[in-house]
């Protein structure tokens, strides 16, 4: 066991224009505070894991402190080869059944829980009982969330939730980064350099139109799971599909606002469970279940054959509304707001109603007792008043006098002096201990039966927790299906088919998402590697004729289709396709210890070589080039010859390269598995006209000379490469060039010259034999 703590059908139809229309609760005004329409701050988010496994088999639990909630993985229990299992099973059991959870209602008895625990974990896993057991006994131990609290405060715990890691598609950290599904980069403004990084120009960020952060973290969740779930996908479309139809826009703008009043939900939950809720946190609640019961009106109005239109018309229940409206008529937010502490509207409490109205009326009354005080005072003495000061009660003030210069001056008969305080004497009299035996403490006695009043309704909004859970669940779902059809309408996307029969993509005029949105006009390719002939696509041409935006085009197109979003083609018809492996860029890093060309090999081809199934995905760029030539040619050449020999379990590759001499060398074997495609090109007198159109056949030439030029380097730099690179492929020797040769001989020359001109012949020490064999003769042998 380990605990870490880290700091992760059929097509719908629209309504008519009658079924759009929709009634919403219309919620009594709530006044605006300074940060009523900020997010409020969160603290760093931790998943605490444990981690169970035993005779092949699996069982994890973790705790997410962004939301307060478990999450388990079920396992497949096996009887007969967990026999260790039995030692401590008891122990994590009762320790699952003894906890503390505000989303089970205290009028539960013991038998009740247990029944309603058993309806969501399941216990005869017992690899999963045990990882729950031990997870929540190092909760327990560290205190996650309520280091602070007395040792009585339990750890707030505000559901289970049930994930699976079945179906997911494979994908790495370096396809995630060359891909550009996600790019992070410093935050331009300096008040949150500190804080961290934003999103940059990605697929995320491109596709992210999102108005709430659950949304926003759902979203990144699918883009971190991609599934092969058909089912879940075309659910996830058939969403997309209705609220791209042009009847249905202003409803998606109508649910889109909505969707921007649900907020953090689970911080406040967890607030009111450790009794620290805030006044901005009612009214935050308060928007959230009525915007919730707006969605609940609306998807009623839509068609119910959509799933998830079903589970928001069904899941929001009558609850919602009794939270709304026991907050509404409770709670009074310009009170609140006004004394920065939660208050409460007249009429809701007698005693309250009684004890405000005393105070009320207090300063008139107190200026009839001061005036009463001031008559029985010693005439020296101008003015006083009669304070009230919450925890000490009421007082009599009167101003210093000049003749009061020590203690003992303050001294007067009938008063009990109390303090001095900005040259004004306090004196209890006993007209003041009456009105304090008459009407007591006013504020506290307020302020402690308001707080009553706001625990009773904490209780009651803890007791529908499981509401208010659902609705973040669903809003959050709708909210990021809401963010791909927007993107999909405005870029022009369009639905994917899936076809689990075949293994492969085929894409009809695809194109780049973020690449059209960054060049003036972008050349759609297609791209077809299903069934069995050209699985292994060789990909020739120049420099800069699109390559690799090709390649990356047929991986970013696979995986929208992949997380359920439509996809920048014409048509698109994916696979079983269960990983995508990229050898793309180059990865380095200091920390590893590895050069360029070993991280390229180790964790990028080796991975792909090793773990790729006749259903995954290989895109290749420019693989060898980090070695010599001759090496980096074999071991390409060795690699696809490796997936060429599993004959029809072979991958789906697609491989670009510069080395010609792979194919001129004839060093793949013919066959129907391999296809040779290139980037069509024009030669218009010195200029390449580069069309980025796909197209069968193979490159002639790289032409790095025209990319050399375009780069700025000189005309006689590129126009020698040119002339070294024909002779090199003629098989001619290289010779140096005349003019550089003669300059060299020259400057020969003149240091020949100034040697003998340096040389002292009245010297005796010379020897002019020594001079001629060490100084001459080298130099005579470059001249000639």
């Amino acid at each position: 066991m380990a605990s870490v703590g880290a700091t992760p059908g059929r097509t719908p139809q629209g309504p008519g224009p009658r079924e759009a229309s929709a009634s919403f609760p219309s919620p009594a005004p709530v006044p605006e505070p300074r940060e009523a329409e900020e997010e409020d701050e969160e603290e760093p988010a931790e998943i605490h894991l444990c981690v169970l496994w035993s005779s092949g088999y699996l069982g994890i639990a973790y705790y997410d402190t962004s939301d307060s909630t478990i999450y388990f993985m079920p396992d497949a229990p096996d009887h007969e080869s967990l026999q260790l299992l039995q030692r401590g099973l008891e122990i994590s059991k009762q320790r699952l059944l003894s906890g503390n959870y505000s989303f089970i209602p205290d009028s539960m008895t013991a038998t009740e829980k247990i029944l309603f625990l058993s309806s969501i974990i399941p216990f005869d896993c017992l690899l999963t009982v045990r990882a729950l057991g031990g997870l929540l006994k190092f909760l327990g131990r560290r205190r996650i969330g309520v280091e602070l609290e007395d040792y009585n405060v339990s750890i707030p715990i505000l559901g289970f939730k049930k994930f699976a890691l079945t179906h997911l598609v494979s994908i790495d950290q370096d396809t995630y980064s060359v891909l550009q599904i996600f790019k992070s980069e410093p935050h331009p403004s300096v008040y949150k350099v500190a804080s961290g990084l934003k999103e940059g120009l990605s697929l995320f960020g491109i596709l992210n139109r999102c108005r709430c952060k659950w949304g926003e973290k759902l979203l990144r969740l699918w883009f971190t799971r991609p599934t092969q779930d058909l089912e879940e996908l075309n659910s996830r479309l058939d969403v997309i599909q209705f609220f791209l139809l042009p009847q249905n826009l202003d409803m998606a703008q109508m649910l889109h606002r909505l969707l921007g009043h649900i907020k953090n939900v689970p911080l406040i939950l967890k607030r009111m469970k450790l009794s620290h809720t805030k006044v901005s946190d009612w009214q935050v609640l308060y928007k959230t279940v009525y915007s919730a019961l707006g969605l609940r009106d609306a998807c009623r109005s839509l068609p119910q054959s959509i799933q998830l239109f079903r589970d928001i018309a069904q899941e929001f229940s009558d609850d919602l509304h009794h939270i709304a409206s026991l907050i509404g008529k409770v709670v009074d937010f310009e009170g609140s707001l006004a004394e920065n502490r939660f208050t409460v509207l007249p009429n809701i409490d007698p005693e309250i109603d009684e004890k405000k109205r005393r105070l009320t009326g207090l300063p008139s009354f107190l200026t009839e007792v001061a005036r009463k005080e001031l008559e029985n005072l010693d005439p020296r003495i101008p003015s006083c008043s009669v304070i009230y000061i919450p925890l000490i009660g009421f007082l009599l003030c009167i101003p210093r006098l000049p003749s009061m210069v020590e203690t003992s001056d303050f001294e007067i008969e009938g008063l009990d002096f109390m303090f001095l305080s900005e040259e004004k004497l306090h004196y209890r009299s006993a007209r003041t201990k009456e009105l304090d035996a008459l009407l007591g403490d006013l504020h506290c006695d307020i302020r402690d039966q308001e707080t009553l009043l706001m625990y009773q309704l904490q209780c009651q909004v803890l007791a529908r927790a499981a509401v208010l859970t659902q609705v973040l669940d669903l809003a959050s779902r709708l909210d990021v299906l809401l963010a791909l059809a927007s993107a999909a309408r405005d870029y022009g996307y369009s639905r994917p088919r899936y076809s689990p029969r075949l293994l492969g993509v085929r894409i009809q005029n695809g194109r780049h998402p973020l690449m059209e949105l960054c060049a003036r006009t972008f050349v759609p390719n297609s791209a077809e590697c299903g069934g069995y002939k050209g699985r292994v696509k060789v990909i020739t041409g120049p420099n800069s004729s699109g390559k690799s935006i090709y390649l990356k085009q047929v991986g970013l197109i696979t995986f929208m289709a992949l997380v359920g979003s439509f996809v920048p083609a014409e048509e698109a018809e994916i696979g079983a396709v269960d990983a995508i492996f990229t050898r793309i860029h180059s990865c380095e890093s200091i920390s590893l210890g590895l050069s360029t060309f070993m991280i390229d090999l180790n964790q990028q081809v080796a991975k792909a070589v090793n773990n790729a199934t006749e259903r995954s995905l290989v895109l290749i760029d420019e693989f060898g080039k980090g070695t010599n030539t001759v090496d980096g040619l074999a071991l390409l050449a060795a690699v696809i010859r490796h997936w060429l020999a599993l004959g029809p379990t072979c991958p789906h590759i697609f491989v670009a390269t510069n080395f010609l001499s792979l194919i001129q060398l004839q060093l793949l074997p013919q066959g129907p598995l391999v296809q040779y495609l290139t980037m069509e090109t024009c030669e218009d007198g010195n200029d390449l006209v580069f069309f980025y159109q796909v197209c069968e056949g193979v490159a002639n030439a790289s032409h790095a000379s025209h990319t050399a030029a375009q780069a700025g380097l000189p005309e006689k730099l590129v126009a020698r490469g040119k002339e070294v690179s024909d002779l090199i492929c003629s098989g001619k020797p290289i010779k140096p060039v005349k003019e550089l040769l003669k300059e060299k001989q020259m400057e020969n020359c003149q240091m020949l010259v100034d040697k003998f001109l340096k040389l002292d012949l009245e010297d005796p020490s010379l020897d002019l034999d020594i001079f001629m064999r060490q100084e001459v003769l080298p130099a005579a042998a470059t001249v000639l």
